[in-house]
């Protein structure tokens, strides 16, 4: 449903694929596009960011999937009428003049790379407008309706990820897709983020008896980077390697020029 820097749609089942087969609530505090979530689509969740507008984007498909689907209608014929660039250019204006999750929604579908880029000192949204042709109404309705179905039994919250990963009790599962350290630091709020602090919260959850898998860089440009990440000695039972084809971020950055030595492969750590 939406566009959003480090999707794992591509490959959300070769994650979920490692989850424990049986497990209580799951958890998913840094939703972003929620793909994992999707893939999952579990019967009893919480899923949480702290970017207030991407959790209205979030609540209002759980609660009022018309209105979601509403707001995309209205920007898209917009954007049928008085030309692409020109409509993007006045969406994306007024959603730096007042920010808000209708016009964000359709800049995430219709920017350029599907990369949204934050200024840092008062998240003015930058990217310009795509070279695609955003989808159209009908066909995101199609994908309103199948993402409400699988996270319909979700709620929904704006919280810090501290908050959230406190909740969760033993049997409870916890997946953590946090902006990447090497990559990812143009996200809303991502500057601020704290690796460190994230595993003394994860080394928190296994002494309560919480699964918990996380997502972090691994290697970019095919292999020949390896993004270091000190990870704390013995707070994770097992590593694997998650093949996620070529970056979109680098996309954005490489404009005009092709990427077959932009694959990226991520970490994912599980506690269990």
């Amino acid at each position: 449903m939406l566009k959003w820097i480090g999707n794992k749609q591509r490959f959300a089942a070769e994650i979920v694929s490692f989850f424990p087969q049986r497990f209580g609530c799951y958890y998913e505090p840094f939703l972003g596009s929620g793909a994992v979530l999707a893939t999952l689509a579990p019967k009893k969740a919480v899923g949480s960011d702290s970017f207030h507008l991407l959790i209205d984007i979030w609540q209002t498909l759980v609660s009022d999937p018309e209105l979601l689907k509403g707001w995309y209608a209205e920007r898209w014929h917009e954007m049928a009428v008085s030309g692409k660039e020109e409509a993007y250019e006045r969406i994306k204006a007024r959603y730096n003049a007042e920010p808000n999750g209708a016009d964000l929604l359709f800049l995430c579908r219709a920017c350029y790379g599907g990369v949204v880029r934050f200024r840092r000192a008062d998240g003015f949204m930058s990217t310009p407008c795509g070279v695609h042709d955003p989808i159209s109404p009908m066909s995101f309705n199609r994908r309103v309706d199948e993402w409400h179905r699988r996270a319909k039994h979700t709620r929904i919250r704006r919280a810090d990820y501290r908050e959230v990963m406190g909740e969760a009790t033993a049997g409870d599962l916890v997946y953590c897709d946090p902006p990447y350290t090497h990559s990812q630091t143009i996200l809303y709020g991502a500057q601020a983020f704290s690796l460190a602090d994230l595993f003394d919260i994860i080394a928190d959850c296994k002494k309560r008896g919480v699964f918990v898998a996380l997502s972090i860089d691994g290697t970019k440009r095919s292999g020949d980077l390896f993004c270091h990440v000190k990870v704390p000695d013995g707070l994770f039972s097992r590593e694997v390697m998650v093949h996620c084809g070529r970056s979109m971020l680098r996309r954005f950055q490489l404009s005009g020029r092709t990427l077959e030595t932009e694959e990226v492969s991520d970490r994912l750590l599980l506690t269990y």
